[in-house]
């Protein structure tokens, strides 16, 4: 795989500070059920990356001892990580807003069968990928038969409350482009979604986010392969909009690592850019100075500096991307 950070160091992007923490993004482990084309995190089946159960420990203490109001779990998978549901238990009795970025074929999974449920028991917030509604462009990102298992997902969801109007069960969309190309404007594509959703599944969902992909990982590899990542990256450059480093998700979301360390966002994790004034090694071992989870134990990020790189015009450049979808409509 081409490693793209020596290609993101240029430092062109505007200087940042982090405000309070609401949201611990939490990456669990990098195996995942699917290998999908667009992947920042290069996740799969066989990698074996897996937090370890007394880091996992902390994440409660460091949701009670800064009082932050967010739990996000990603992956990989997240759901396969063998203590996620207890996790979600433990969090859930705190009175945390869980979030779990699922890619909804998981549901279907051996020994996943009752996933849904449980979900739905402890009122977890979905965050499903779907790259299309469309079966072909589905399955050509994600692999063959992936949309047949995300519909039925959905519609499993649904049938739990997911969704639907009044239930308090919050399910979102997470779409992401075929290429090196922005996303279109996402309320549009919102309501193209709604209505191909529901004319052909009669599917109901809350919101769809549209993001932009990261040119890092196994996309940046592909673009660079392909002579793609120069023109991909003029395009994010030229996009960039100033009013969007307002609301950019690094100032107020820490990144977790399956390790324990912590990073500005989920991106400066998969180019190993942990926060505060440390690095990791070629190994991915933590040098003097970078963070770890047990660090905000004592003390909070608000007013650090955060480490840009060139990646960052991904989520500033047209409507701006986040976690949360556009940061303009």
């Amino acid at each position: 795989m081409h490693a793209t950070l020596p290609l993101l160091e240029s430092r062109r992007f505007p200087a940042l500070r982090r405000e309070a923490t609401t949201t611990l993004q939490v990456n669990l482990g990098y195996r995942c059920n699917q290998s999908c084309v667009h992947c920042h995190v290069n996740a799969g089946p066989n990698r074996s990356e897996m937090m370890d159960a007394d880091t996992m420990a902390l994440i409660p203490q460091v949701l009670a001892a800064r009082a932050i109001g967010t739990l996000d779990l990603t992956g990989g998978a997240p759901e396969l990580h063998p203590g996620f549901r207890a996790l979600v238990r433990e969090a859930r009795a705190l009175g945390v807003r869980v979030i779990d970025r699922c890619n909804l074929t998981i549901l279907s999974e051996p020994g996943q069968e009752d996933l849904a449920e449980f979900l739905a028991g402890q009122d977890v917030e979905v965050v499903a990928s779907l790259p299309c509604y469309s079966a072909d462009n589905v399955d050509r990102q994600r692999g063959k038969g992936v949309f047949e298992r995300s519909i039925a997902g959905l519609l499993h969801l649904n049938a739990l409350g997911y969704g639907q109007p009044g239930s308090g069960r919050v399910l979102n969309l997470v779409y992401n482009p075929q290429g090196p190309v922005l996303p279109p404007d996402q309320a549009r594509l919102e309501a193209d979604y709604r209505r191909e959703l529901a004319a052909h599944f009669g599917i109901v969902f809350n919101q769809l986010f549209a993001l932009a992909n990261m040119p890092i990982q196994r996309f940046g590899s592909m673009l660079i392969s392909k002579g793609q990542f120069n023109a991909y990256m003029e395009l994010l450059q030229a996009a960039h909009r100033d009013e969007n480093l307002a609301a950019v998700m690094c100032r107020s979301l820490v990144s977790v690592d399956w390790r324990g360390r912590l990073y500005d966002c989920d991106f400066n994790q998969q180019l190993g850019l942990p926060a505060g004034d440390g690095d990791a090694d070629a190994a991915g071992a933590a040098r003097p100075g970078a963070l770890h989870l047990r660090d905000l134990l004592a003390a909070d990020l608000a007013g650090a500096s955060i480490r840009v790189a060139d990646h960052c015009f991904g989520c500033t450049a047209g409507s701006g991307s986040s976690c949360g979808g556009a940061l303009k409509g």
